[in-house]
């Protein structure tokens, strides 16, 4: 097994963060929705310890980096609402590094995984933690955008395959319009990313955040 390595490690806002205890990543990245790199930094600290838990459960190499990715996305959400405390009472306390390992075998055990075939993440293209903006992005934008994007960019359909799909749909579309679609969402997408994000991702000037 050769754990991933994932290069926003490196960045300096990530880099940044190492300072700081579990519990002030957490409560920082509750705090501050609008910034992405706490959940980033939470993801390469613990990234090892959840992609070993996951690669000896999966019957392939591109189930253990799906599942992978479908983990952390799974933590995003849960992040939101942690608290540690609730837990005080238990007879000892509950760590982040517990929680996580807790929800990487719920993933585990309770993700039904498609075939190796039917699968079309790529985790060199797509990191966990942009996944999740980009997901988090994309319910931001209307319907018709949302589709048009992920018909483009997870099925690789050409602008005129989307256009006679949408049209059959009852949508008077043409393939022009698709591309038009295109560079609107695409530039919604991304200004809807925190700026940190693209920063760590897409090689923007980093912001001037804590």
């Amino acid at each position: 097994m050769q754990i991933p390595h994932f290069s926003e490690s490196n960045h300096p806002l990530v880099r940044s963060l190492s300072h700081h205890s579990d519990n002030e990543l957490l409560n920082l990245f509750q705090s501050h929705p609008e910034i992405g790199k706490y959940f980033v930094g939470i993801f390469c600290r613990y990234s090892p310890v959840v992609y070993t838990l996951i690669w000896h459960s999966a019957r392939s190499p591109v189930q253990a980096d799906y599942l992978f990715a479908l983990t952390w996305r799974h933590i995003y959400y849960e992040l939101r609402g942690l608290d540690l405390k609730a837990y005080s009472g238990d007879p000892e306390p509950l760590t982040l590094q517990n929680w996580l390992i807790n929800m990487t075998a719920f993933c585990i055990n309770e993700i039904q995984l498609p075939p190796t075939e039917a699968i079309h993440y790529s985790l060199q293209t797509t990191s966990p933690p942009l996944w999740c903006y980009v997901e988090q992005a994309l319910n931001q934008v209307s319907p018709l955008l949302r589709l048009i994007v992920l018909m483009a960019q997870t099925f690789h359909w050409s602008e005129t395959r989307i256009a006679a799909y949408l049209q059959a749909e009852g949508e008077n579309i043409t393939p022009g319009d698709v591309v038009n679609f295109l560079q609107e969402g695409y530039l919604l997408l991304e200004d809807k990313l925190p700026t940190d994000i693209r920063a760590i991702y897409l090689g923007e000037s980093a912001p001037e955040t804590e």
